[in-house]
């Protein structure tokens, strides 16, 4: 267990404190703490961590994310940005959904050929059946598929 200043050494204080806690985000960037690919901690965590306003926390994250070493994906996580491959920063549903296209396209899905199901796609993906659904949604509004209540999903054919 640290000790009470040990604790306080973590803490930010003074003037610029955004601009301290973007260093040591940096730092810990550099040194492979939160790997490229993965997600930062949460703004709380961060804000618990660091003993600071979460404004503060927002401010230093904006910084790491105008230099490129962060991507913001909208209510999923900030993810750490590679220096040789870009972040994926798609929902999962998109995923999902690009790699049924794909198959669809390169014919290993013909018209008529039925989709796998939900159950598939959940433990295939990790993912929960709404996700699942999501990904369908947006291939029937492409018109790719076509849905037949009670007996699944079939990719469409092409007029």
């Amino acid at each position: 267990m640290r000790t009470a200043p040990e604790r306080r050494k973590a803490w930010l204080t003074g003037q610029r404190v955004s601009g301290k806690l973007a260093e040591r985000l940096r730092e810990r960037i550099r040194a492979g703490v939160y790997p490229a690919g993965r997600a930062l901690p949460s703004e709380i965590a961060l804000t618990a961590e660091f003993r600071v306003a979460r404004n503060t926390v927002r401010r230093a994250l904006r910084a790491l994310e105008a230099e490129g070493l962060i991507v913001t994906v909208p209510s999923k996580a900030r993810l750490v940005q590679g220096a040789d491959q870009p972040v994926d920063a798609s929902y999962r549903y998109q995923v999902i959904a690009r790699e049924l296209r794909r198959r669809i396209e390169r014919g290993d899905l013909s018209p008529g050929d039925l989709l796998p199901s939900e159950a598939e796609l959940r433990w295939l993906y990790e993912a929960s059946r709404n996700t699942v659904r999501q990904a369908f949604a947006e291939l029937e509004r492409e018109g790719l598929i076509v849905s037949q209540q009670g007996k699944g999903r079939f990719v469409q054919h092409q007029e």
